[in-house]
């Protein structure tokens, strides 16, 4: 394996000396913080362990004692930790998960999913030393489950590891796969723990491939559809790993830091563990994936001696590189030929519901709503478990029957976000989607991030079904609005897509280099016409081709398409390309990002939260979620439960369809 960390044995290495050093800059009043993290992260692992034994010798102290006693805080936390060798180490990781009530189980999954078989069987030994137990037992009696079962499995430290790879094997298991998800009602949860338990990394990495090609999907898409909870969690980092161990930690570092409040415990860990082994993959990958150092984000989100320890271990910034390293081009072009190849099984959270009486719910909606009060309970059941095609039949006879406007009721019965998402819920999704372009630029200021999103995210035949609905509600065309709202590039970026008249079909490979090539030409000159080029080709590519425009872009330039459009571009005309680009490579996900960017930190930007809610719970929903969760590292039920109340979350929550 070859050497990628940032620490290394120091040469005139004198265990005695820097245990001198140590002790002289504990003693008295204060210690001399700068020296003791100067020191400790300029040693490798095996020296700091001989440097704790000359300080025994020498001064008679523990000097993990002694600095425990002089540091405090995360500070205290990141150099003790070090001073620990790699097993135990993570044994206490371990014993800390799992002791006193509730359970870390991300700590579970990160250690057991991304550690080699010695790894696992020295860090058991360790455990068993320091805490006169066995981990298998302590983990069993607070884990339940698949989730535990795999996790056992995981610590035998018993995966095959040699590098053959047998193809009828491959096949054979890429077989049992699909008839173990996909292909049946339910899970065989027991063949997924087997094979992803078990088989060789090679082997594994040549199932992954071929079952892409065998049922165009990835195996991660299966795990999603197929699992859930804890059990998911730990298969999905089982699968990150086998494809890629810094990729894995890359996630997980950038998940520890983003958002409000950093995961100490994961960042220090992390840092620690890999600090010898591969950093230099990790922030590689970071930068690839996060178009931001490594470097840069510790900065940013920690301070004082605590953040120089973490970036003495990170040792760079490779934001100051400004190209892809070999590895990390090689990756991206892999991500881009994956999302051009993958079909995703988009899942609904809203079907149509069984037994359906559109009379019987028009005169169960007037009930709730005549007399004193009104019965929101009624409402809020009857419209969130309908599908729209059933609410437009409701409509109907609500007319018909009761010669009454279901939608004028509504609103004088309901009031703020309940009433705007009920209302949202009962419009056809061309009125809908209408009506949220109008919201977007009526009155002071215009929702620029609303009328990017949503024309990045529909068809050509919902966009011109929402021109139509737009033009019949408004007695104006939406071209005319955009424009009288929008200006320069902008303006013309929106005005193209809101033509509906993007192509469909899949990637021409001989068109797609050469808009590579043009993409790649207008951007090393420098052009100011770089805005126009980049509109006459996202804008009216397929989604397929574009992906292989992308990739190719990056074999051309070994640049990714994303960075050179937040280096090059500013203000609306960045997000618009910008989330252009990533509606392409994965749009649950770019649908997911824009959900947690309505409900994190301070208020909630309710519009936003309603109109993804409302148009997506019948087309990609559950895909929405899933994204979410693997993102964020928090469902998007738990968010919603969180940053809403009353009728408006109880009916969000009905529209999301479960926790993750």
């Amino acid at each position: 394996m070859v050497f990628r960390g940032t620490i290394t044995d120091a040469p005139d290495f004198d265990a005695s000396a820097d245990a001198e050093t140590l002790y002289n800059a504990m003693k008295g009043i204060g210690s001399d913080k700068e020296a003791i993290l100067d020191l400790v992260t300029s040693r490798s692992n095996a020296q700091r362990h001989e440097i704790v034994a000359a300080y025994k010798s020498s001064f008679g102290q523990d000097l993990i004692e002694d600095l425990k006693y002089e540091l405090t805080g995360k500070f205290e936390r990141l150099i003790v930790s070090l001073m620990r060798t790699p097993p135990y180490h993570d044994a206490k990781e371990i014993h800390d998960a799992v002791k006193g009530t509730g359970t870390d189980e991300k700590c579970l999954i990160e250690i057991l999913a991304s550690r080699n078989n010695q790894q696992i069987q020295d860090m058991v030994a360790a455990y068993r030393d320091a805490y006169g137990r066995e981990m298998e037992e302590d983990i069993v009696a607070d884990t339940s489950g698949h989730f535990k079962k795999m996790l056992v499995v995981l610590l035998q430290g018993t995966r095959d590891e040699s590098e053959d790879v047998d193809t009828e094997l491959v096949a054979e298991d890429v077989q049992d796969l699909y008839a173990a998800g996909e292909e049946q009602w339910g899970t065989e949860e027991a063949k997924f723990i087997m094979i992803l338990g078990n088989r060789s990394m090679p082997h594994l990495r040549q199932v992954f491939d071929e079952y892409e090609k065998a049922y165009e999907t990835t195996i991660e898409n299966s795990i999603k559809s197929e699992l859930s909870g804890d059990f998911e969690r730990l298969m999905l980092a089982v699968v990150q790993c086998i494809r890629s161990v810094p990729m894995f930690f890359a996630r997980r570092l950038y998940k520890s830091m983003k958002g409000l409040g950093t995961a100490d415990n994961t960042l220090i860990r992390i840092m620690i563990c890999r600090s010898e082994i591969d950093i230099l993959d990790i922030r590689e990958c970071f930068r690839l994936r996060y178009e931001k150092s490594l470097y840069n984000m510790i900065k940013d989100d920690t301070s004082g001696d605590y953040k120089r320890t973490l970036l003495n271990l990170c040792g760079g910034d490779d934001d100051l590189a400004g190209e892809f390293f070999p590895e990390a081009a090689q990756m991206a072009y892999k991500m881009w030929e994956v999302s051009a190849t993958i079909k995703v099984k988009l899942r609904p959270t809203v079907r149509p519901a069984s037994g359906f009486d559109p009379a019987a719910d028009a005169q169960a909606l007037r009930k709730a709503m005549k007399g004193f009060g009104t019965d929101e309970d009624a409402i809020i059941d009857i419209v969130a478990n309908r599908s729209n095609d059933q609410r437009q039949e409701i409509r109907q006879a609500f007319k018909s029957l009761l010669g009454r406007d279901l939608m004028k009721d509504l609103k004088s019965e309901l009031s703020k976000n309940l009433e705007r998402l009920i209302i949202g819920l009962m419009l056809t999704p061309a009125e809908f989607d209408a009506k949220m372009m109008r919201k977007a630029m009526e009155g002071v200021g215009t929702d620029e991030h609303a009328l990017i999103e949503i024309l990045v995210t529909r068809s050509n035949e919902q966009i011109q079904a929402m021109n139509e609905a737009y033009l019949r509600g408004y007695k104006k065309t939406l071209e005319d609005a955009i424009q009288s709202e929008t200006s320069g590039h902008f303006c013309r970026i929106l005005t193209s897509l809101v033509q509906g008249a993007r192509e469909d079909g899949p990637a021409d490979m001989d068109r797609a280099d050469s808009d590579a090539e043009e993409l790649a030409e207008v951007c090393n000159a420098g052009s100011d016409d770089i805005e126009i080029k980049f509109m006459s080709i996202l804008c009216t590519r397929s989604f397929p081709h574009l992906c292989k425009v992308f990739q190719e872009f990056v074999r051309k330039t070994n640049k990714d398409i994303e960075q050179i459009i937040k280096k090059e571009m500013s203000g609306d005309v960045k997000n618009a390309f910008y989330a252009i680009v990533c509606s392409v490579k994965n749009q649950p996900s770019y649908l997911a990002d824009r959900l947690y960017k309505a409900m994190k930190g301070l208020g909630t930007d309710d519009r936003a939260l309603i109109r993804i809610m409302v148009s997506r719970s019948e087309v990609d929903l559950f895909n929405i979620r899933k994204e979410f969760k693997e993102t964020h590292d928090a469902s998007l039920h738990e968010f919603i439960q969180s940053d809403t109340s009353g009728d408006y979350r109880k009916t969000l929550l009905i529209l999301c369809g479960g926790e993750d």
